[in-house]
């Protein structure tokens, strides 16, 4: 089998770069902001500047608890021999829900703030990229033909996914606020959609890009569902607003089509 058939089977484990994908990965990662703050911050212990040690460990306790379910399901979507939705949108959710409470702990329990904890997380993006390249001589998604390669490549996303929170919440704390900092990300994605259909752009570069930024956009998203009302919220529960972006998501992967497809950069990608 030559590196073309190689590379094709093992990217027919992901699913097409459609509109439908782009809607699904921003409902997956308002879920991992809700679905985190769930468990780091609703189940143990509402985190503040009074909470103390309770602050830092929620959030090690839930980063230690998705940390292992995103292990498991990557290991098993490394193993698969073809594209399963439900499994490669499980491994999505997994690495969106283990970012937002690794940001949350790097940027808040740390004490190194949003600044501090976005750079220390675009060094973890940087050095996985690194990594990745000294190892296989290669950080494109097209040259992912192996284990080892889809290990690197679901290492990079979580930490894209955990940089993409710690940028959300940095934006929403500010001047911005949660509705602000939304559509700023979200215009940001439709200048990159522009680029993408205008010119001649690395369709890889912009395919990554899109992808770090929907992270944030969902952050934000996310906590304009469930902060007080008095901070530009609507104060929705966060296992409630969990529970409905989770069946949305569902719903969608569901309806739309579902079909297996290579990255930007491959022929017939989006």
């Amino acid at each position: 089998m030559d590196e073309h058939q190689e590379t094709s089977k093992l990217l027919a484990k992901v699913p097409a770069v459609t509109l439908g994908f782009w809607i699904i990965k921003i409902l997956a990662t308002t879920l991992g902001e809700t679905g985190g703050d769930t468990v780091s911050m609703t189940w143990l212990g509402e985190t503040t500047p009074e909470a103390g040690q309770d602050d830092i460990n929620g959030y090690l306790v839930g980063t230690f608890l998705f940390g292992i379910l995103l292990i498991v399901l990557a290991a098993v979507q490394i193993r698969a021999r073809r594209f399963y939705p439900w499994l490669y949108w499980a491994t999505i959710v997994a690495s969106t829900t283990a970012g937002t409470t690794l940001a949350d702990f790097a940027t808040r329990s740390l004490g190194i703030g949003y600044p501090g904890g976005s750079l220390l997380l675009l060094a973890c993006v940087l050095v996985s990229l690194l990594a990745w390249y000294r190892t296989l001589g290669s950080i494109s998604v097209n040259a992912v033909t192996g284990p080892r390669e889809e290990t690197f490549y679901w290492v990079t996303i979580t930490f894209s996914q955990t940089l993409g929170t710690a940028l959300g919440d940095w934006a929403a704390d500010g001047a911005l606020g949660y509705a602000g900092a939304a559509l700023t990300f979200a215009g940001a994605l439709l200048i990159l959609s522009g680029i993408y259909y205008w010119t001649r752009v690395s369709r890889v570069f912009l395919f990554w890009a899109a992808f770090i930024l929907t992270r944030p956009l969902g952050a934000t998203i996310g906590d304009f569902f469930d902060k007080p009302v008095a901070n530009g919220g609507l104060e929705m529960s966060r296992p409630l607003a969990s529970l409905i972006l989770a069946g949305a998501m569902a719903l969608l992967i569901v309806v739309l089509p579902q079909r297996a497809g290579g990255h930007p950069g491959t022929r017939g990608a989006a």
